[in-house]
């Protein structure tokens, strides 16, 4: 039996990961500690509250209090750190919120497992700390190339550059303390429970409600998406195989321009939900964001060459998938 400990378990990737977790694993605990800011939602992990293998803990990473308490109770084999502020537009209005969550909260984390003993000669089992990172970090690519584990940090906005900050964190406490740290970059993420404030969810709510659909500048900027189920995939095979101090790519070889992603989940629409008129006449063309990346890809071969890894999911169906979520829960995220 191992024990895990989730932060930002009630998130949207978070709620997937633990979720799939539970029932793949189930002879193992977890915690999910989780500060429920307006992106986490208890609610998401309702269908494993009442069992004796899941503690859910209401706790602010910021407060290094509570984390040292949390981290000393709790004897975890693994944490899998995904707690962070990760809207960008959000941190351009509020950066000092995202230095918080984003810097502070993992400096504690990595304090409090090193006081436990996490480490060096002092680890007295195999422990595992995987730190959830973004592409972001290497800020943006031209036409050609992709994103690899040596690629140098280049953050062009404040969740970016809080996200990088945590990064050198986490590789400064493998350097320093040799605390059995993995860092992880992937790529856009995309399915159910994602709050309505990232492209796909605005896009499919916006059609739902027949509300104008905006696209940043002319919708040239082109993501790399990944399914989040093949994103928890890989992070459990690395709690599995990983090895401490090493960096891993994760991206689904599957680039979009912006508005290419918008005709098609029009589309889909119109196919799972149809419409007398076209959604795609409710697309509109607003200013683009400040520090706007053109292009992020990942190269994800590290994954595919050491662990046997690659994203599997075929995207139309994920896509349409993720549509008939929200469709069947036009209520979340209340």
């Amino acid at each position: 039996m191992n024990k895990v400990l989730i932060t930002g378990g009630a998130g949207f990737i978070g709620s997937n990961f633990t979720l799939g977790y539970f029932k793949n694993n189930p002879e193992d605990q977890i915690v999910v500690l989780d500060k429920l800011t307006y992106a986490g939602r208890r609610k998401n992990l309702e269908a494993i509250a009442d069992s004796k293998r899941f503690r859910f803990i209401q706790a602010d990473l910021a407060d290094a209090g509570a984390v040292n308490r949390i981290i000393a109770e709790g004897d975890f084999d693994s944490i899998v750190h995904m707690a962070a502020e990760s809207h960008v537009d959000r941190s351009i209005d509020e950066p000092s919120v995202f230095i918080q969550a984003n810097i502070v909260g993992t400096a504690n984390l990595l304090d409090a497992i090193r006081g436990e003993g996490w480490g060096g000669d002092g680890q007295s089992r195999r422990r595992i700390f995987i730190h959830v990172s973004t592409d972001e970090v290497f800020g943006s690519l031209p036409a050609e190339g992709l994103f690899t584990e040596e690629s140098p940090i280049r953050p062009n906005s404040p969740y970016a550059a809080s996200k990088a900050s945590a990064d050198l964190l986490v590789r400064a406490a493998w350097k320093t303390h040799e605390l059995p740290v993995i860092s992880t970059h992937c790529s856009n993420n995309f399915g159910p429970y994602q709050f309505p404030e990232k492209l796909i969810p605005v896009i499919i709510r916006a059609c739902l409600s027949g509300a104008e659909i905006p696209v940043y500048g002319q919708g040239l900027n082109i993501r790399d998406w990944i399914f989040v189920d093949d994103h928890c995939a890989a992070l459990k095979l690395l709690l599995e195989k990983g090895r401490p101090g090493e960096i891993y790519n994760i991206g689904g070889n599957n680039e979009w321009r912006n508005i290419d992603i918008v005709n098609l989940i029009c589309e889909l629409m119109q196919e799972l939900k149809p419409s007398s008129g076209s959604y795609k006449d409710l697309i509109r063309f607003v200013s683009d964001r400040p520090g706007h990346d053109f292009r992020y890809a990942i190269d994800s071969s590290k994954m595919k060459r050491t662990l046997g890894w690659s994203a599997s999911k075929c995207f139309r169906e994920a896509m349409a998938t993720t549509i008939r979520w929200y469709i069947d829960n036009p209520r979340f995220p209340e």
